[in-house]
């Protein structure tokens, strides 16, 4: 497990007396870890009001939290549960809801068909890989993450981090060639 920065555990222990100042800063720190995460198990508008729900649900229960150094792997741990929760509620969600959230858009059929295919073919492939190995890349690629930042905000080693990250991508490009992607 990676160490905790000192300022980090202050800055939780600020938020925890109920610092908003110090909890922006968290939600700054780690939103696109969180986005992440859940975009790695949902699509992108899901994963956007995921992530604000997962922040709320940290504020009101970071006091909760005994030990603030675990903060990291505590808000990793609970955007993956609001993922797998998301799929539940998803599985039973009727389709006319997808179709009317892209009317509300108003965005052109052609431009929504055209990336959503090549859009669902990657992650797709993404979604194909472990989940250490799916995380880290939707971190890395998507969010922009580089490796240390990855590994301090999830609590990962580095070299951990790295693995994965060398791992996943060589199991990524073969399925990416498998669906004609580039």
């Amino acid at each position: 497990m990676q160490d905790v920065p000192s300022d980090l555990a202050q800055r939780v222990r600020s938020a925890q007396d109920g610092d908003r100042l110090a909890f922006a800063a968290l939600h700054r720190d780690f939103a696109r870890v969180v986005h992440g995460i859940l975009l790695a198990r949902c699509g992108a508008g899901d994963a956007e009001d995921l992530t604000q729900e997962v922040f709320l649900h940290a504020f009101e229960h970071l006091r909760e939290l005994r030990d603030p150094a675990a903060f990291p792997a505590w808000l990793c741990t609970a955007a993956r549960n609001a993922g797998v929760d998301h799929a539940r509620r998803r599985q039973r969600r009727p389709a006319a809801a997808e179709l009317q959230e892209l009317a509300d858009r108003q965005v052109a059929p052609g431009e929504v068909l055209a990336h959503r295919e090549t859009l669902a073919k990657v992650l797709g492939c993404v979604r194909q890989l472990p989940d250490a190995y799916r995380e880290v890349l939707v971190l890395r690629l998507v969010e922009g993450l580089s490796g240390p930042a990855i590994a301090a905000r999830t609590g990962l080693t580095h070299g951990s981090v790295r693995v994965n990250l060398t791992r996943g991508m060589a199991l990524l490009r073969p399925l990416l060639q498998e669906s004609g992607l580039p």
